[in-house]
């Protein structure tokens, strides 16, 4: 891809990648090979980069243990789920919100335990104070029945992300948060109070206060329009797709939110990094 002149200053000053997993660093299971390369080139240029996932399957410290097995060493500050953005935004606009039905993994419900939050069970009696839906893979139906069942009694609503489905290497469909939202909608008419996670750009204010950035500093990069361009787009970063994984150049034209830079995966957006610093 030739870039503009403008996205080519803009790329030349990024001082921080924010980077998505699935179909981005890696399909399911398979590592990309160009990935390590690629954080080594930003480490060796003393740019920081952040892992930012939708996924809130796994916590923080399953992710980290995931990506070090993988053979990519990365620590809790570089690391920010869609399950975490979730747990700050109930503890900063609903502090009085402490028990919650949650329609997630066993890891995820964990990492709301570990953070003060009461996991209520699958059960009538046990009344929450508010329904958390995430991509559930262990999802069973009866939880779910559950789940809709709060959601029909006007209890606060969060879903940790939009995603339809998750990428994978495996010749199967994940459907995502998104996809069982709309299986509780199918059965209640309603649909998630606040939806977190990309692309609301509330995903990139750790980064920016973390590090001190303004948001043109940053580039968000994955491999969805709707996500993760999306929420470049709302915060003002650059917004850079790789077609490594869910959309294709069908889906670039077709769209009417446009990334910045189109990319064939990170090995060309290295590429085209370093012909814009040259």
């Amino acid at each position: 891809m030739k870039l503009s002149p403008d996205i080519t200053e803009q790329l030349k000053h990024i001082k921080h990648f924010a980077l998505d997993m699935d179909g981005t660093i890696y399909n399911g299971s398979t590592l990309f090979p160009f990935t390590n390369e690629f954080l080594s080139y930003l480490k060796n240029n003393s740019i920081g980069y952040s892992f930012l996932t939708n996924n809130p399957s796994k916590s923080t410290v399953d992710y980290l243990k995931h990506l070090e097995k993988m053979g990519i060493p990365a620590t809790a500050d570089e690391m920010y789920t869609s399950a975490v953005a979730t747990i700050n935004y109930i503890k900063n606009h609903h502090p009085s919100i402490k028990r919650l039905f949650i329609l997630g993994t066993p890891s995820m419900v964990k990492e709301f335990e570990d953070a003060g939050f009461i996991s209520t069970a699958d059960s009538a009696e046990d009344k929450p104070d508010a329904l958390v839906v995430g991509f559930d893979t262990s999802l069973a139906y009866s939880r779910l029945c559950r789940a809709a069942y709060w959601a029909s009694q006007q209890l606060p609503y969060f879903a940790t992300n939009p995603d339809w489905v998750c990428p994978t290497d495996q010749p199967n469909i994940l459907v995502d948060c998104g996809s069982i939202c709309a299986c509780i909608e199918g059965a209640t008419k309603r649909k998630p109070d606040v939806v977190i996670g990309k692309p609301d750009p509330q995903m990139l204010d750790g980064i920016i206060h973390e590090y001190g950035l303004k948001p043109h500093e940053i580039a968000m990069v994955g491999d969805r329009i709707y996500t993760d361009v999306k929420m470049a787009k709302n915060a003002g970063a650059l917004g850079v797709l790789v077609l490594s994984g869910e959309a294709t150049t069908v889906d670039v034209q077709q769209s009417m939110v446009k990334p910045d830079i189109v990319a064939r995966d990170l090995a060309e957006l290295q590429e085209l990094l370093q012909q814009a610093k040259n």
